[in-house]
């Protein structure tokens, strides 16, 4: 017993077991969200999905998981093998890393650095270098003109992304996204409004730029993932599957697994920044790191929902549609919204 309380007291041990914590929650978050999006679909197109392995079908995505390993990883002959097998796992890295700042209950935190937010924002970017080296290694047009959309799409909405988190910056004074959270405390009115740091005045006239701020980060979040209708990368219909057409077994899965997680993700960033992250609705008596890891997982998940809901409902746009609603639409709004949130907190 005191080997391991010896073992467990060494940084480097409890770092590894640490970055583990997220792992094992994305792989089974992404199981039970594969499930719940194909019975989502099923319902809104009004048909049953899977129902043949394990009651309602339950047990399918384990069988998913099982014919992905045992498929053939082939690599085309004239790919660059290299760069080809790197990105899937570039991509995930991206992801993987930015779990580091979410603050998933007042008692874990993986890294409660005071640049959190800009962290995640510098991390995530990422995965937009491991889709470019997917389609350009994979030697495939379609993959490359896959690759390079999702290049453009990606950073052409990190823009009005990065101006509606730096609005919320403005307002509390601080990137730590820890330090966010716990300034939204004390239930459900003080959210978006930050509790009891501003004068009612301020407050009534927040809520608008920050309910603004909100649908900003949201359309923008849904672009990054490239879900539909931002699904111009993958436009089945157009580019076979674009940027990992080329790719089979475990590289797809890796592929597969990054937007599941990436799309969690953004989810914990929109709860965090504008719905009091993993604090309850009925205020800090209602504590407990267990309790308030429920509720963080919970909002979370309610913005996959809302994901996967507006990916079955909405027709993909086309690329000039897409590039107006985040140049025309969404960058002018933000940057008013800042304009405005500036000037109520200096006057």
């Amino acid at each position: 017993m005191n080997e391991l309380k010896l073992l467990l007291e060494n940084p480097i041990v409890m770092s590894v077991l640490l970055a583990f914590v997220p792992i094992v929650f994305i792989l089974v978050y992404a199981l039970v969200t594969l499930y719940g999006e194909m019975k989502v679909a099923a319902h809104i197109q009004n048909r049953l999905a899977y129902m043949e392995n394990g009651w309602h079908g339950t047990l399918q995505p384990f069988a998913d998981i099982l014919k992905l390993l045992q498929k053939e990883d082939i690599i085309p002959t004239a790919a660059d093998k290299f760069l080809f097998s790197l990105a899937p796992y570039l991509v995930f890295v991206g992801t993987y890393a930015s779990f580091a700042v979410l603050p998933f209950s007042s008692g874990f935190i993986g890294s409660n650095i005071d640049l959190g937010i800009l962290y995640l924002v510098a991390a995530s970017s990422l995965v937009v270098v491991g889709l470019l080296m997917s389609g350009w290694a994979s030697n495939n047009k379609w993959s490359l003109f896959g690759s390079l959309r999702s290049a453009a799409q990606i950073v052409s909405y990190e823009i009005p992304g990065v101006l509606a988190i730096l609005g919320v910056v403005m307002v509390l004074g601080t990137m730590n996204m820890q330090t966010m959270t716990q300034m939204q405390d004390g239930g459900i009115q003080n959210w978006l409004i930050f509790g009891g740091n501003f004068a009612l005045g301020q407050k009534l006239a927040l809520i608008p730029f920050m309910f603004i701020l909100f649908v900003i980060y949201l359309l923008s979040s849904m672009a990054e993932v490239n879900r539909t209708p931002f699904d111009l990368p993958e436009a089945e219909s157009e580019l076979v599957q674009g940027y990992n057409t080329e790719y089979s077994g475990m590289k797809f899965a890796i592929f597969y697994l990054a937007e599941y997680a990436n799309l969690f993700l953004v989810s914990a960033v929109v709860v965090i920044l504008f719905f009091g992250g993993w604090t309850s609705p009925f205020g800090s008596f209602m504590g407990g790191p267990v309790w308030s890891a429920f509720w963080f997982i919970m909002k979370g998940m309610f913005f996959v929902f809302v994901n996967i809901w507006l990916r079955w409902t909405l027709p993909r746009l086309r690329v000039d549609q897409l590039m107006y609603v985040s140049w025309k639409v969404l960058t002018p709004f933000a940057l008013f919204c800042i304009i405005a949130i500036g000037f109520i907190m200096v006057v």
